[in-house]
């Protein structure tokens, strides 16, 4: 995709991958280490949600630092939770371990779609005795 005289467009890629029978398919990630800027990986999600001559809609997956930071600008960018999140270091580099790696993605998720804050969410689950989330923020504030 990078070179305009040896790529190919992300969408008439995938689409061949989904005449394919592909099941789930690649879009980098927003916040991520690859070269796809935000606005282009938010087109490759889109693209896999747009109806494709009766096939099923494959599920976008995102990779590449992957962590609690970007559920809320993916979730803007494309409006769903429709997708997989390989948030490996995401999840295994919380300080609480990777249940509350989880836990911790999932609220931020939650948040997301509710509009709330990281910070305000991580604060109200802190004082219900919940910091998974507050340590993830702390953990990954960095990764921004």
């Amino acid at each position: 995709m990078r070179h305009p005289g040896l790529g190919i467009a992300y969408q008439p890629w995938q689409q061949l991958a989904r005449l394919g029978g592909a099941d789930h398919i690649h879009v980098s990630g927003l916040r991520s280490k690859f070269y796809e800027t935000d606005d282009e990986v938010a087109a490759n999600i889109r693209s896999l949600q747009a109806p494709l001559g009766g096939t099923d809609n494959p599920l976008p997956t995102l990779s590449s630092g992957q962590n609690i930071h970007a559920a809320a600008p993916t979730f803007e960018a494309v409006g769903s939770t429709d997708l997989l999140m390989l948030a490996g270091g995401g999840i295994a580099a919380h300080p609480g371990g990777p249940a509350a790696g989880v836990r911790s993605l999932q609220q931020a998720w939650e948040a997301a779609v509710s509009g709330q804050s990281l910070a305000e969410a991580a604060a109200e689950r802190q004082a219900g005795g919940d910091i998974a989330l507050a340590q993830a923020v702390d953990t990954f504030s960095d990764s921004l």
